[in-house]
Protein backbone atom coordinates (compact mmCIF):
# COMPACT_ATOMS: atom_id res chain seq x y z
CA UNK A 1 0.00 0.00 0.00
CA UNK A 2 1.23 3.50 -0.90
CA UNK A 3 0.93 6.26 1.65
CA UNK A 4 -0.03 9.81 0.59
CA UNK A 5 1.87 11.23 3.51
CA UNK A 6 5.23 12.72 2.59
CA UNK A 7 8.21 11.43 4.46
CA UNK A 8 10.04 13.91 6.69
CA UNK A 9 12.47 16.06 4.72
CA UNK A 10 10.96 15.29 1.29
CA UNK A 11 8.98 17.61 -1.00
CA UNK A 12 5.65 16.68 -2.49
CA UNK A 13 5.28 17.17 -6.26
CA UNK A 14 3.32 20.21 -7.51
CA UNK A 15 3.59 21.89 -4.12
CA UNK A 16 4.94 25.41 -3.63
CA UNK A 17 6.92 26.12 -0.51
CA UNK A 18 7.21 29.93 -0.16
CA UNK A 19 9.80 29.70 2.56
CA UNK A 20 12.24 28.02 0.17
CA UNK A 21 11.69 30.27 -2.89
CA UNK A 22 14.45 32.71 -3.83
CA UNK A 23 14.56 35.51 -6.43
CA UNK A 24 16.38 34.63 -9.62
CA UNK A 25 20.02 35.63 -9.80
CA UNK A 26 19.71 36.36 -13.55
CA UNK A 27 20.10 39.97 -14.64
CA UNK A 28 16.85 41.90 -14.45
CA UNK A 29 17.38 43.99 -17.57
CA UNK A 30 15.01 44.92 -20.44
CA UNK A 31 15.91 43.06 -23.63
CA UNK A 32 15.68 45.95 -26.08
CA UNK A 33 17.46 46.87 -29.30
CA UNK A 34 18.67 50.01 -27.53
CA UNK A 35 20.72 47.79 -25.22
CA UNK A 36 22.36 46.16 -28.25
CA UNK A 37 23.13 49.56 -29.76
CA UNK A 38 24.65 50.92 -26.57
CA UNK A 39 26.63 47.75 -25.89
CA UNK A 40 28.12 47.88 -29.37
CA UNK A 41 28.98 51.55 -29.00
CA UNK A 42 30.68 50.89 -25.69
CA UNK A 43 32.46 47.58 -26.31
CA UNK A 44 32.99 47.36 -30.09
CA UNK A 45 33.42 51.03 -30.99
CA UNK A 46 36.40 50.42 -33.28
CA UNK A 47 35.01 47.37 -35.07
CA UNK A 48 33.92 47.97 -38.65
CA UNK A 49 30.75 47.87 -40.67
CA UNK A 50 31.72 47.25 -44.31
CA UNK A 51 29.41 48.05 -47.22
CA UNK A 52 30.35 46.65 -50.62
CA UNK A 53 29.47 49.16 -53.32
CA UNK A 54 28.49 48.67 -56.97
CA UNK A 55 32.05 49.30 -58.17
CA UNK A 56 33.39 46.61 -55.84
CA UNK A 57 35.15 49.01 -53.47
CA UNK A 58 34.34 48.54 -49.77
CA UNK A 59 33.04 51.48 -47.77
CA UNK A 60 33.99 51.27 -44.11
CA UNK A 61 32.64 52.81 -40.91
CA UNK A 62 33.34 51.98 -37.30
CA UNK A 63 30.55 50.81 -35.04
CA UNK A 64 30.95 54.08 -33.12
CA UNK A 65 30.24 56.00 -36.33
CA UNK A 66 27.22 53.81 -37.07
CA UNK A 67 25.89 54.43 -33.56
CA UNK A 68 26.43 58.20 -33.89
CA UNK A 69 24.55 58.17 -37.19
CA UNK A 70 21.72 56.23 -35.58
CA UNK A 71 21.55 59.07 -33.05
CA UNK A 72 21.38 61.59 -35.87
CA UNK A 73 18.75 59.67 -37.80
CA UNK A 74 16.52 59.32 -34.75
CA UNK A 75 16.80 63.06 -34.09
CA UNK A 76 15.93 63.79 -37.73
CA UNK A 77 12.93 61.46 -37.70
CA UNK A 78 11.68 63.03 -34.49
CA UNK A 79 12.02 66.47 -36.07
CA UNK A 80 9.99 65.18 -39.03
CA UNK A 81 7.15 64.21 -36.72
CA UNK A 82 7.73 60.48 -36.20
CA UNK A 83 6.13 59.43 -32.92
CA UNK A 84 6.19 56.20 -30.89
CA UNK A 85 4.32 53.49 -32.75
CA UNK A 86 4.59 55.17 -36.17
CA UNK A 87 5.73 52.88 -38.95
CA UNK A 88 8.81 53.83 -40.95
CA UNK A 89 9.45 51.75 -44.06
CA UNK A 90 12.83 50.90 -45.52
CA UNK A 91 13.33 49.98 -49.18
CA UNK A 92 17.05 49.42 -49.31
CA UNK A 93 19.99 47.10 -49.72
CA UNK A 94 22.12 45.64 -46.93
CA UNK A 95 24.16 48.78 -46.30
CA UNK A 96 25.56 50.89 -43.50
CA UNK A 97 22.62 53.28 -43.79
CA UNK A 98 20.13 50.44 -43.53
CA UNK A 99 21.87 49.22 -40.36
CA UNK A 100 21.63 52.73 -38.93
CA UNK A 101 17.90 52.69 -39.63
CA UNK A 102 17.61 49.24 -38.00
CA UNK A 103 18.85 50.86 -34.80
CA UNK A 104 17.37 54.36 -34.96
CA UNK A 105 13.76 53.53 -35.77
CA UNK A 106 12.92 50.92 -33.09
CA UNK A 107 15.18 52.50 -30.47
CA UNK A 108 13.23 55.77 -30.70
CA UNK A 109 9.98 53.85 -30.18
CA UNK A 110 8.80 53.77 -33.79
CA UNK A 111 8.32 50.55 -35.77
CA UNK A 112 10.76 49.50 -38.48
CA UNK A 113 8.93 48.13 -41.52
CA UNK A 114 11.34 46.39 -43.88
CA UNK A 115 9.88 46.34 -47.38
CA UNK A 116 10.76 43.45 -49.68
CA UNK A 117 12.33 44.93 -52.81
CA UNK A 118 11.31 41.83 -54.81
CA UNK A 119 7.57 42.04 -54.27
CA UNK A 120 5.18 42.55 -57.16
CA UNK A 121 3.91 46.16 -57.32
CA UNK A 122 0.40 45.29 -56.12
CA UNK A 123 1.82 43.46 -53.09
CA UNK A 124 4.20 46.27 -52.24
CA UNK A 125 1.33 48.75 -52.46
CA UNK A 126 -0.78 46.61 -50.17
CA UNK A 127 1.80 46.20 -47.39
CA UNK A 128 2.76 49.89 -47.31
CA UNK A 129 -0.87 50.97 -47.13
CA UNK A 130 -1.89 48.28 -44.68
CA UNK A 131 1.01 49.10 -42.35
CA UNK A 132 0.28 52.82 -42.79
CA UNK A 133 3.93 53.70 -43.28
CA UNK A 134 4.48 57.37 -42.53
CA UNK A 135 7.94 57.71 -44.04
CA UNK A 136 9.88 55.44 -46.40
CA UNK A 137 13.69 55.38 -46.52
CA UNK A 138 14.78 54.28 -49.99
CA UNK A 139 18.10 53.60 -51.69
CA UNK A 140 18.45 55.73 -54.83
CA UNK A 141 19.25 52.67 -56.96
CA UNK A 142 15.78 51.32 -56.07
CA UNK A 143 13.86 54.48 -56.94
CA UNK A 144 12.51 53.09 -60.23
CA UNK A 145 10.92 50.18 -58.37
CA UNK A 146 9.34 52.35 -55.70
CA UNK A 147 8.23 54.97 -58.22
CA UNK A 148 5.96 52.39 -59.87
CA UNK A 149 3.76 52.27 -56.77
CA UNK A 150 4.31 55.76 -55.33
CA UNK A 151 1.03 57.20 -56.71
CA UNK A 152 -0.93 54.49 -54.88
CA UNK A 153 0.72 54.86 -51.47
CA UNK A 154 -1.91 56.52 -49.31
CA UNK A 155 -0.14 57.20 -46.02
CA UNK A 156 3.45 58.06 -46.98
CA UNK A 157 4.15 61.69 -46.14
CA UNK A 158 7.86 61.84 -46.97
CA UNK A 159 10.61 59.86 -48.68
CA UNK A 160 14.17 59.85 -47.42
CA UNK A 161 16.55 58.96 -50.24
CA UNK A 162 19.95 57.36 -49.61
CA UNK A 163 22.21 58.75 -52.34
CA UNK A 164 21.95 61.53 -54.90
CA UNK A 165 19.93 59.83 -57.63
CA UNK A 166 17.04 61.57 -59.39
CA UNK A 167 13.92 61.15 -57.22
CA UNK A 168 11.50 63.15 -59.36
CA UNK A 169 9.63 59.98 -60.32
CA UNK A 170 8.31 59.73 -56.76
CA UNK A 171 5.85 62.50 -57.54
CA UNK A 172 4.70 65.37 -55.37
CA UNK A 173 5.46 63.83 -51.98
CA UNK A 174 8.30 65.59 -50.16
CA UNK A 175 11.73 64.07 -50.81
CA UNK A 176 14.59 64.49 -48.35
CA UNK A 177 18.18 63.30 -48.61
CA UNK A 178 19.48 60.92 -45.98
CA UNK A 179 22.93 62.44 -45.61
CA UNK A 180 21.57 66.00 -45.57
CA UNK A 181 19.27 65.09 -42.68
CA UNK A 182 22.11 63.51 -40.72
CA UNK A 183 24.43 66.46 -41.39
CA UNK A 184 21.92 68.77 -39.69
CA UNK A 185 21.87 66.71 -36.48
CA UNK A 186 24.36 65.83 -33.75
CA UNK A 187 25.08 62.56 -31.95
CA UNK A 188 23.91 62.17 -28.38
CA UNK A 189 20.23 61.40 -28.92
CA UNK A 190 18.40 60.77 -25.65
CA UNK A 191 16.94 57.33 -26.22
CA UNK A 192 13.64 56.70 -24.43
CA UNK A 193 13.27 53.91 -21.89
CA UNK A 194 11.11 51.47 -23.82
CA UNK A 195 9.05 48.58 -22.58
CA UNK A 196 10.80 45.50 -23.94
CA UNK A 197 7.41 44.29 -25.20
CA UNK A 198 7.01 47.33 -27.44
CA UNK A 199 6.83 46.62 -31.16
CA UNK A 200 10.24 47.06 -32.78
CA UNK A 201 9.85 45.84 -36.35
CA UNK A 202 7.38 44.29 -38.74
CA UNK A 203 7.64 42.32 -41.96
CA UNK A 204 4.91 40.99 -44.24
CA UNK A 205 5.22 37.55 -45.83
CA UNK A 206 3.39 38.57 -49.01
CA UNK A 207 4.61 36.74 -52.07
CA UNK A 208 4.23 33.29 -50.54
CA UNK A 209 1.07 33.76 -48.48
CA UNK A 210 -0.88 36.42 -50.37
CA UNK A 211 -1.70 39.70 -48.61
CA UNK A 212 -0.30 38.80 -45.20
Amino acid sequence: MTSSTAQPGTAQPNTIYPSTMYPSTMQDFPLTITAILQHGRRVYAEHECVTWTDDGAPRRATYAEVADNADRLAAALLRLGVQPGDRVGTFAWNTQEHLEAYFAIPCMGAVLHTLNIRLFPEQLTYVVNHAEDKIVIVDDSLLPLLARVAPDLQTVEKYIVIGDGDASALGDVEVLRYHDLLAAESPGFEWPQLDERSAAAMCYTSGSTGNA
